[in-house]
């Protein structure tokens, strides 16, 4: 009798995902904890392990499918593998150990010849995105395909085993019709990456044309990841929003329109903090880390909320209260390729600078490898956007419900500031402060993001005050 195997809960608040990738296939021998299935959330991908072993029958879901808490992934056939089947040769005493000694056969022999059948050729279905009407002139396509095309220095064949490849590159190969263990890439970790499914495309078509002659001059040499349509006024390549791009446009939408946000401007003198950061930088390298100003911030933020507490707060609305949280959850904004995402680091007031300083550029790695978990996405009290890395004078961020406010980072320079009598060069860096007027009025947060810069200027200040 076939038993089903089902989608586990994801999360809090998680109710459904998008299937990424199949793990198995029908006739494929799993066993617990092995990975069945990848699904993309909000934000998050993971990989789903099964808990049960056997074989599989039939599987129910197909890549870029959405499906819900508890729909049947696949149907199985109880294996040797199985709790099940161990605790009835336990009752059934000596009939069951025949059936046993022929199932533990299969998995032995079988386990060395799962990887081979990831290979399994698939149906190849025509690319989703296509060249719907190319212009004469080249398109905004072409020419983007041609940026590309510029050669690297060194590529490095796939290695055997799994491929490391993020869902949006599979998704790829899977409408061109390439198998990823096929394709070279350039990073010498073996991830894959777009540019390497495109390039690999373009050189397969390429070598697919060669024996009817060269192609026309004006022709791409591929046809385009982007579908190229024509409106009134000329050619218009569209791009199709990931799964990260379409939570996050929702997600905004949403904060934007219910929390009435106010934004406080500000500049701190971070002169010592980069005295310091030159002096210990060497110490936390040593350590692991990168010893970076949003360390800083990210412990002086802590510590600002105990002192404010109403920033770290969410507000109950209907209930006409106000939730004062006592834990210091701090999240840090992340550029990834796939769009913003925002990892939390949890139990800030606990930790070190130098904690942080490590913790800080793991969490990151984690962010644009594409591997966070709903759970590093979560519990958050309070956000930090630092784009100093980038540029700007000043920007105004959105604040992420239920927070009622975020700190925005732009570039620091230097400036001459009066001191003492006279102007001395110093490093200074815009601070803004967004924040919910229905909890926090206009002098809370100035008097919020005074002390914050202060305690910037002068960090050590933080070891005298209660």
């Amino acid at each position: 009798m076939a038993s089903e195997f089902k989608l586990p809960t994801l999360g809090e608040n998680v109710t459904s995902g998008t299937v990424g990738k199949v793990l198995v296939a029908k006739g494929d021998t799993v066993a617990e904890n092995q990975p069945v299935v990848e699904i993309e959330t909000d934000k998050a991908v993971a990989e789903i392990p099964c808990d049960v072993s056997g074989t599989v029958l039939e599987v129910k879901v197909k890549e870029g499918q959405t499906i819900k808490v508890g729909q049947v992934i696949f149907t199985y056939k109880e294996g040797a593998g199985a709790k099940k089947t161990e605790a009835k040769e336990e009752k059934t005493g000596k009939e069951e150990p025949k059936k046993e000694a022929g199932a533990e056969k299969a998995p032995a022999k079988e386990a060395p010849e799962r990887k081979p059948a990831e290979k399994k050729t698939e149906p190849k279905a025509p690319p989703r995105l296509h060249v719907l009407d190319r212009p004469t002139t080249p398109s905004v396509a072409a020419k983007a395909a041609a940026a590309a095309a510029t050669p690297v220095t060194k590529h490095y064949p796939q290695r055997a085993g799994h491929v490391t490849a993020s869902p949006s590159v599979r998704r790829m190969a899977r409408e061109l019709g390439l198998e990823l263990s096929e394709i070279p890439t350039s990073d010498p970790a073996g991830r894959i990456s777009a540019e390497d499914v495109q390039r690999y495309a373009r050189g397969r078509g390429a070598a697919a044309e060669a024996p009817a002659g060269p192609a026309p001059a004006a022709e791409a040499p591929a046809e385009p990841y982007y579908e190229v349509q024509q409106d009134k006024w000329g050619p218009v390549a569209v791009e199709p929003m990931n799964n990260v791009r379409k939570k996050t446009a929702e997600f905004m939408t949403h904060c934007w329109t219910t929390i009435p946000h106010v934004t406080h401007f500000e500049k701190a003198d971070i002169t010592e903090i980069e005295s310091l950061r030159k002096k210990y930088g060497k110490k936390v390298e040593a350590a692991g880390g990168k010893l970076t100003v949003t360390s800083f911030l990210l412990k002086i933020a802590a510590e600002a909320l105990k002192r404010f507490p109403k920033f770290n707060s969410s507000l109950d609305f209907p209930n006409q209260q106000v939730l004062l949280k006592e834990y210091y959850h701090i999240g840090v904004a992340a550029d990834t390729e796939y769009g913003l995402l925002v990892p939390v680091i949890r139990d800030v007031d606990q930790k070190s600078v130098l904690q942080l300083s490590v913790e800080l550029p793991a969490l990151a790695e984690k962010a644009r490898a594409r591997k966070l978990s709903l759970e590093d996405m979560q519990g958050g009290t309070f956000t930090i956007s630092n784009l100093g890395g980038l540029g700007g004078t000043a920007f105004t961020p959105i604040i992420s419900a239920p927070q009622v406010a975020i700190l925005g980072v732009s570039r620091s320079q230097i400036e001459p500031v009066f001191i003492n009598g006279q102007f001395s060069p110093r490093v200074m860096l815009p601070l803004t402060l967004s924040y919910d007027h229905r909890v926090i009025d206009g002098a809370d947060a100035a008097r919020f993001l005074r002390w914050f810069a202060e305690a910037l200027e002068q960090p050590w200040v933080l070891f005298l005050e209660d």
